[in-house]
C-alpha cells in the first residue's frame, strides 16, 4: 500500500513538472511575440514622426494638392491610433486587424502623394524631401523585418499552444491565439514608392 501511494506521489510530482514546464514555455513565447510587437511599434513610431515632416515639405511646392495631403496626415493619425491600441495587447484579433487596415491605407495615401511628387520638379530636387525619402525607405525596410520577426514569434508562438498536450495547459490556463500581423488588402501589400530620380 506504501508503494503505491509513493508511486501517486511520484506521478503527481512528476505530472506538475510537466505542466509548469509547459505553462513557462508558453509564457516566454508569448513574451517574445509581444517583445517582436514592440519593435514593429518602434518602427511604426520613427514612420509616423517622418510623416508630417514629408507633408510639411511638400506643402510649400503641392499647393494646389490639399486633399492629398490631408489624407496622408488623416491615414497617419488612424494608423498611430490602430497602432496604439495593437500596442497595449499585441496579437489581440481586432487589434491587429484595425493596425493592418490602418497601415495598409497609409501606405496608399503615401503611395498616392509620392505619385503626384512625380509632377513637381523643385520638389523633387529639394534636398530636405530626399532626405526624408531616404530615411522613409530605411524605416519601411526596418518595418518589414521587424514584421517578419513578429509574425514569426506569433506562429511558433501559436504552434506551441496547439500541439498536444500543451493544447490542455494552454486552454485551462486560456492562452489564447495570437493574431498576425497582415494587411488586408492586395494592393496595400506593397511600400510606397519613394523615387525621386
Amino acid at each position: 500500500m506504501i508503494w503505491v501511494l509513493g508511486a501517486l506521489v511520484v506521478v503527481g510530482l512528476l505530472l506538475a513538472v510537466i505542466v509548469v514546464g509547459m505553462y513557462n514555455k508558453l509564457v516566454t513565447l508569448r513574451n517574445r511575440y509581444k517583445n517582436a510587437f514592440a519593435q514593429i511599434d518602434v518602427q511604426l513610431k520613427r514612420r509616423y514622426d517622418l510623416i508630417p515632416n514629408l507633408v510639411e515639405t511638400a506643402k510649400g511646392y503641392m499647393k494646389h494638392e490639399r486633399e492629398t495631403l490631408e489624407a496622408v496626415i488623416q491615414a497617419r493619425n488612424q494608423a498611430v491610433s490602430a497602432g496604439q491600441q495593437a500596442a497595449q495587447n499585441p496579437g489581440e484579433p481586432a487589434a491587429m486587424k484595425s493596425l493592418g487596415a490602418a497601415e495598409g491605407a497609409l501606405t496608399g495615401a503615401l503611395g498616392r502623394l509620392f505619385a503626384l511628387a512625380e509632377a513637381y520638379p523643385d520638389l523633387k530636387a529639394n534636398q530636405n524631401m530626399l532626405a526624408l525619402q531616404e530615411e522613409l525607405t530605411s524605416t519601411e525596410n526596418k518595418v518589414a523585418f521587424s514584421r517578419q520577426a513578429y509574425n514569426d514569434a506569433v506562429t511558433y508562438y501559436n504552434t506551441q499552444r496547439e500541439v498536444f498536450p500543451t493544447v490542455i495547459v494552454a486552454s485551462a490556463l486560456n492562452f489564447q491565439e495570437a493574431n498576425l500581423f497582415e494587411i488586408e488588402e492586395p494592393g496595400e501589400r506593397e511600400a510606397p514608392k519613394v523615387s525621386f530620380s
